[in-house]
């Protein structure tokens, strides 16, 4: 609305249109009197800003293309354009809905603070944070291939000439990985430098339009921030392993050891897409009639856990025995270790460097014993540490409920330090039931985290980041047994095993979740499971305080 001028140029008032002006109001676009501006304050149906005239912000009205001597001062709804008042009561924008340019400016301009903030703000740092993280990653690429090149040697000069080549595949295969790491991340950075980019154009093209107070522009504006509300996809990689093995020269390319497969993740919102960069491991079939191989009379009655040390060395532990103890497969002793509480040990797992892992809720805390020396590692306040499972990358998963039994979480630790809790699901509900000590964990070979939850009678799956995959309820086909989910384990095919306790059995399933079939073996309550580098299975019976060896591939 433009000021009204007498005939001497004195600016008048809107309302009364006699007296000069004095303000104008900024919300209703409309200069105002002394004595008008009172009575437009008096409106408390609106947030009137009433400002003096001189102060007032100017606002740049285009004019009608179609009327020179217009200004477009309406908003038309259905057209979505700004046009004057000629053309809305007589002109092509007869008829349509149509609003206060202003109060359309406003809001538009609102919208594209609240744009501005949240890149600003929200998005833009968590891009920042991404980079960041992907060159420490690099950064940290030269210590852990390295590590790996100086395994490789020493298993290397114990064999002495006669692995010489097969040293050299391995270096040559370390090689190889790191280079497709350091591509992959290099790749990974790109994406997001590019991602980065973009937005501070957007972020400057903003600032440009509030700054101008261009109606047309501020119109014309579109948001393209849901376009980036999702990051682009994080590469991660799994560092693979070096497993050395017994020597033997006859089979000097077998017991040399190998890597584990170096695989490249990426990670989609809340999907993780895996794609291996180098073969799988062989194919094995299920044997249609599962075998027991070997039994082990372990002296724990009831038996809990069972650990591979190797393919006929394992670790086993009891609830009534405060002694964990290393048998072979003819039964016999080779090693035992009381704990330092000297109370029984909740659960046991066998590191990757063939160390042993214990959990001990009687003081909350877990332990490694190395070279048979106990080292308290991690010290839980408010939380009790139940069962625990050792990964490819060498961190420890430990189930935990809280002291009170009402809450239940797992947590991987690198040494002493928490590198992720996971808890709930993407709404907030509890990924596992509580009021349990028993839940049976372990890591699947493509990395998802597999929870044998049998309070709530399911497998519980999540991916890497904890975000949760599938829960596994049993065979669909089984309706009248509840299905008692124990001990759980993995093996090189990514089969999942879980022990069915009240039904005597062992489900397989796929790495999706898909049952396969049963391992029945005149199995009695079977308990903790593991499974060895050639993936025969273990079975601890609660009641006989056997461990039973199975080929079921």
């Amino acid at each position: 609305m433009h000021p009204r001028r007498s005939a001497q140029e004195v600016l008048l008032c809107d309302l009364c249109e006699t007296v000069p002006l004095q303000s104008h109001c900024e919300l209703c676009n409309i200069n105002l009197c002394v004595n008008c501006a009172v009575k437009h304050l008096s409106d408390s149906s609106k947030r009137h800003n009433v400002v003096p005239f001189l102060h007032r912000k100017s606002t740049n009205y285009h004019k009608c293309p179609d009327h020179a001597d217009k200004h477009c001062e309406i908003y038309c709804e259905k057209c979505g354009v700004p046009v004057c008042s000629t053309c809305a009561l007589f002109g092509k924008h007869k008829g349509h809905d149509v609003s206060d340019i202003l109060e359309k400016f406003s809001a538009k301009t609102e919208s594209l603070q609240k744009d501005l903030e949240e890149l600003e703000t929200r998005i833009y740092p968590r891009y920042k944070e991404m980079a960041s993280n992907v060159e420490t990653e690099k950064a940290e690429l030269e210590t852990k291939y390295g590590k790996l090149t100086t395994d490789a040697d020493e298993q290397g000069e114990i064999l002495h000439r006669e692995i010489t080549a097969i040293v050299n595949r391995q270096k040559s295969a370390i090689a190889e990985m790191k280079t497709k790491h350091l591509d992959a991340l290099n790749k990974n950075t790109e994406e997001i430098t590019q991602k980065m980019a973009e937005l501070k154009q957007i972020m400057s093209d903003l600032k440009s339009i509030l700054k101008s107070n261009d109606v047309s522009l501020t119109s014309s504006y579109k948001s393209r921030n849901s376009q980036f509300r999702t990051l682009p996809p994080k590469v991660r990689v799994t560092l693979p392993s070096f497993s050395p093995q017994k020597i033997n020269k006859d089979q000097l390319n077998e017991m040399f050891g190998s890597l584990s497969p170096f695989s490249i993740n990426t990670e989609h919102g809340d999907t993780m897409k895996s794609a291996e960069a180098v073969s799988s491991p062989p194919v094995k079939p299920l044997l249609d009639e599962p075998r027991v191989t070997a039994t082990i009379d372990t002296g724990h009655r009831p038996l809990y856990s069972v650990s591979c040390l190797s393919e006929d060395q394992v670790w086993t532990c009891g609830q009534l025995n405060k002694t964990m103890k290393l048998l072979n497969l003819q039964s016999k002793l080779l090693t035992s270790i009381q704990t330092k509480s000297g109370r029984r040990p909740t659960d046991i797992a066998v590191t990757r460097d063939g160390d042993l892992v214990y959990t001990d809720t009687s003081n909350n805390t877990v332990n490694l014993i190395k070279n048979k020396q106990i080292q308290t590692v991690i010290t839980l306040q408010g939380w009790r540490p139940l069962n625990v499972c050792c990964t490819a990358g060498n961190d420890i998963l430990v189930t935990m409920d809280s002291d009170d039994r009402k809450q239940y979480k797992v947590v991987r630790y690198s040494g002493s330090t928490e590198k992720q809790s996971i808890q709930f699901d993407d709404q907030g509900r509890p990924l596992y039931s509580s009021g349990s000590d028993i839940k049976y964990i372990s890591e699947n070979k493509n990395l998802d985290i597999c929870v044998a939850d049998y309070r709530a009678s399911a497998v519980v799956v999540v991916n890497q980041s904890g975000k949760l995959r599938f829960r596994y309820t049993g065979h669909p086909s089984n309706t009248k047994q509840s299905f008692t989910p124990f001990g759980i384990t993995t093996d090189s095919q990514s089969h999942i095993l879980t022990a069915d306790h009240h039904n005597h059995r062992i489900h397989i399933l796929d790495q999706d979740g898909q049952f396969l079939r049963y391992i029945h073996c005149d199995l009695e309550s079977p308990l903790g499971l593991c499974v060895d580098i050639r993936d025969n299975l273990f079975v601890a019976e609660l009641d006989t305080a056997k461990v039973k060896k199975i080929q079921y591939l």
